[in-house]
This record gives C-alpha cells, sequence and structure tokens, in this order.
C-alpha cells in the first residue's frame, strides 16, 4: 500500500518514520494508503531545512518572489481539478465543494501577488535637521502552519501565501486525516520555481505538533482547529517565544426577523447548514427565528432538505460523508441526546440512504427545532450536519443568545429593515458578520478570524493583518553628513 512521506528541502524523504496511520475514503468507508507520522527527527530535520532556506529567501527580491507567485497561480489554476479530485477522495466532499474550496485559497494567492505595494514602507524627510526617518517592514522567520482535516488545501493557503510573499519559509503539518492535498501543492510550488526548503510539510500527530511549537528555530505559528487544541497551541507556542495566531470552534448563530425573505432564509439555512456536510467552522448550526416566522421558516428549510442527495462526491451529489466513522458516530451521539432532551426532530438524519459503494460514513441533514439553549446541541460545536433552531420573542432577545455565547466567529442577520441590520453588525460581538449572507468569509484582502474562545492572539489569517503577522516593522533613522561638516558638538540635538 502507498505510504504518504514528508516533503522537505524539496524532495519526498525516503522511508525513515516507523508510525504509519490509515487514510480512508470516506464515501466507502476503504483504506486508501498510509501516511508516515513523523518523529521529532523527521520534524528537527524540516525545520532545518527552512532555517537554511531563510536568508536567501528573505533577501531574494520582491520581483522575483512575485514572478514565483504567479507562476504557481497559473498552474493551480490549470490543474485546479486534480486537487479537487484528492480533497473529495480523502475528504469526503462534493466535488463542487472542493473546487470552490482551491478558489477560495487561490484568492490568497493573488492578494500575495500584490506584496510588493503591501510591503511599502513610510519615508519622512528632515525628521530632524538633515536626518530622514523610514520604515520597513522584514520576515519573521520559519513559520509553521498547522491546519485541520476539512479544508486540507484552502486553509493552509490562508497562511502560506502570505508568509512566503513577505519573505518566510515554511513547514506545514497537515491533518493526517488527508495529508495528499498539501503534498500535491508542494510540488506543484517546485514547478513553480520556489527555491528548495522554503516549502516543506511533514504529517504526523501531536509528537510533530509539540516538535514545532517548542523548535527554537520556528518564529510563528498559525493554527486552526478545536478551541481546546486552539488554547493548547497559543500557550505552548507563546511560552516558547513564538507569534501565534491559533484559530478555534465555532457556534454560528443566524438570525431571521420577522420582515425576512424567507425564501431566500430558507436557502441559506440548507445551504450554511448541510454544505461539506456541516464540517467548517463558519458553518450555521443555530439558527434563531425571531416572532412569528418560526413553523413557516422551519417547513420551508425541511422542503428543501429534503430535496437533497447525499452520496459519492464523485457521483453528483449535494452532500457526502463525514470524514471518519468516528465523527460520524460522534455527531449522531449528538442527534441521540437532543431527541432525549426534548428538541423536535423535524428531519432524522440517521436515516439515511447514500448514493455511493461499500460502507462509507454517512449522515444526512438533521433538522431540530424547538432547541433551547441548554442543551448539548446548542452549546456544543457538532462539526457536523445538524441545524438547531431556537425559538425567539425578539431582536434584543436573539442578539442576547449570541452574545452570551463562549464563541465569536461567524453570525448572519436575514431582513429587510436597514437599521435592524446596522444596529446589529454594531452590537453582535462576533468578528465575521454577514447581513442576508449566510457564511461571512471575508475576501482575501479582508482578513479572517473571530473573537472570544474562536480566536487566540492579535492577529486574524490572511489581508493586512497576516502581513504584519508574517513580518516585523523596523524604523531607520539616516544622516549624511555635509561634506563641510567638522568639529566637535557635545551637547544635545537642536531641532532648528
Amino acid at each position: 500500500m502507498q505510504t504518504t512521506q514528508h516533503w522537505i528541502n524539496g524532495a519526498f524523504t525516503a522511508p525513515a518514520d516507523t508510525r504509519l496511520a490509515d487514510v480512508t475514503n470516506p464515501a466507502t468507508g476503504k483504506t486508501t494508503s498510509q501516511v508516515a507520522l513523523a518523529s521529532e527527527e523527521t520534524v528537527n530535520e524540516a525545520v532545518a531545512a527552512a532555517a537554511a532556506a531563510f536568508p536567501a529567501w528573505r533577501d531574494t527580491s520582491l520581483a522575483r518572489r512575485v514572478q514565483i507567485l504567479f507562476n504557481f497561480r497559473e498552474l493551480l489554476n490549470a490543474r485546479k481539478p486534480e486537487l479537487a479530485a484528492i480533497i473529495t477522495a480523502e475528504h469526503g466532499k462534493v466535488l463542487d465543494d472542493a473546487l470552490g474550496e482551491i478558489s477560495r485559497g487561490q484568492e490568497v494567492v493573488e492578494f500575495a501577488c500584490g506584496i510588493p505595494h503591501l510591503l511599502k514602507g513610510g519615508f519622512t524627510e528632515n525628521a530632524s535637521t538633515k536626518v530622514d526617518v523610514h520604515s520597513i517592514r522584514q520576515p519573521v522567520g520559519p513559520a509553521a502552519i498547522i491546519s485541520p482535516f476539512n479544508f486540507p488545501a484552502m486553509v493552509p493557503m490562508w497562511f502560506f501565501p502570505v508568509a512566503i510573499a513577505t519573505g518566510n519559509t515554511v513547514v506545514v503539518k497537515p491533518s493526517e486525516k488527508d495529508p495528499t492535498a498539501v503534498n500535491w501543492i508542494a510540488e506543484l510550488w517546485k514547478e513553480a520555481g520556489l527555491p528548495d526548503g522554503v516549502f516543506n510539510v511533514v504529517h504526523g500527530d501531536k509528537v510533530a505538533v509539540d516538535t514545532l511549537l517548542h523548535h527554537p528555530d520556528i518564529k510563528s505559528v498559525s493554527f486552526v482547529g478545536s478551541t481546546p487544541i486552539a488554547q493548547y497551541v497559543y500557550r505552548e507556542g507563546t511560552a516558547s517565544g513564538k507569534r501565534v495566531q491559533a484559530l478555534g470552534g465555532a457556534k454560528n448563530h443566524m438570525i431571521v426577523l420577522p420582515d425576512a425573505d424567507l425564501d431566500l432564509a430558507a436557502d441559506a439555512a440548507v445551504n450554511a447548514g448541510f454544505g461539506s456536510a456541516g464540517e467548517r467552522c463558519m458553518a450555521i448550526s443555530a439558527l434563531v427565528a425571531v416572532g412569528p416566522v418560526g413553523d413557516e421558516l422551519v417547513a420551508k428549510i425541511a422542503e428543501r432538505t429534503r430535496t437533497l442527495r447525499i452520496g459519492d462526491g464523485l457521483r453528483g451529489t449535494d452532500m457526502g460523508p463525514l470524514v471518519t466513522s468516528a465523527h460520524r458516530d460522534k455527531v449522531a451521539g449528538y442527534i441521540d441526546a437532543g431527541e432525549a432532551a426534548g428538541a423536535t426532530v423535524v428531519l432524522d438524519g440517521r436515516k439515511v440512504e447514500a448514493d455511493a459503494e461499500g460502507e462509507g460514513f454517512f449522515l444526512g441533514p438533521t433538522l431540530f427545532d424547538h432547541v433551547t439553549p441548554e442543551m448539548s446541541i446548542y452549546t456544543d460545536e457538532i462539526f457536523g450536519p445538524v441545524l438547531s433552531v431556537v425559538r425567539a420573542e425578539s431582536y434584543d432577545e436573539a442578539l442576547a443568545l449570541i452574545n452570551a455565547n463562549q464563541y465569536g466567529n461567524g453570525t448572519a442577520i436575514f431582513t429587510n429593515d436597514g437599521g435592524a441590520a446596522r444596529r446589529f453588525q454594531n452590537e453582535v460581538q462576533v468578528g465575521m458578520v454577514g447581513i442576508n449572507v449566510p457564511i461571512p468569509v471575508p475576501m482575501a484582502y479582508y482578513s479572517f478570524g473571530g473573537w472570544k474562545n474562536s480566536l487566540f492572539g492579535d492577529s486574524h489569517a490572511h489581508g493586512t493583518e497576516g502581513v504584519h503577522f508574517f513580518t516585523r516593522g523596523k524604523v531607520v533613522t539616516t544622516r549624511w553628513l555635509d561634506p563641510s561638516h567638522g568639529g566637535l558638538n557635545l551637547g544635545f540635538p537642536q531641532n532648528a
């Protein structure tokens, strides 16, 4: 059986790590390959390659860096279907969703192609007599990127295009559940002309993560995953003196006011609740129906959800499987708990007929109504195709629910009242807000990230915050003496 190896210093490593993990096709349940789990020694080798490549890449001209970025962009555009097929085979999401993931990641590459403008400093002439001051931004150094299973291409691409464009080298640790996408990207970087050692990949588990967090040559850490692990990464990384941006979990709410277009809201709820089988940190998992709209809205959502085809993502279906059997069982356990707690099961995803061969990890869309805030299906991030409808009497009650939640990643409001929407965007304590938009993921030239327990660290991903995260500011004060200068002066400078 094929074993996925690490990519270090521009080449795949020879088989050395003895610990292996199975990689499965979630649509069939069959093991398709194995992935090597890095030892501390293997991670050290990857970091050493990144550290050795850093000085030359840091000093490579912006013109050359941008040329390589443009080469990478063109190669990825031409071969996007190859990468999408890899994602579908290992993650399970449908092919169209995989293509969309790559396109959103590509936006960050295109943003990074403008790095010469983004790195421009400031200049002040004659700040003091014949003294000039200017500012520059310089790369931090080798960067670690620890990414989750749910977006094996897009999430790493939130970070590495900006890191590389600003002159850093990187070591990516993707999820061992779907490791092949990042290896494919590594080969594409080499084809684009990126020097060896600038982009490295190590596969693994906690051993690899801890080694990266504590390695003295790693200067920054970017992480996306669950909140408990994000807290751990932030604590351990900062204790080791590193910059850390750790994006955690979410419980995203969508408020529907009585004046909203209910057809638009129902479409959005289905798309945002069940797309990618709910395995995304920007999924809408709690819908707050305000006032009298609940019954009609739930009926419209149920009507649309019943039309979804569940099955193998290569067969033109609408929703694929969950990533592993263990995760499928965990999500099904939440459905059991919601039913036991007294929520109304409108649609039961445990009863699913999937269009697939073999025993895939399928769970159909589940819709709960009359969910209350103490139920686990409301309090926990389920990370599956489960949508909970909560009833609220007023806008203020709905807002209070969101602001009381421990997470603050994304939220949305559906209304035709501009005043209500403007008030909501001001009052809600969440980092990304959609107005009649269900999944408010910003464009790459803005920054991605939440508030509260959805983000640990000061910097969001990509955009100008990403550029600042991967660079450090430096201010230079310069005086070039006039040829006529001479003599001694032991006093303080005079601003005359």
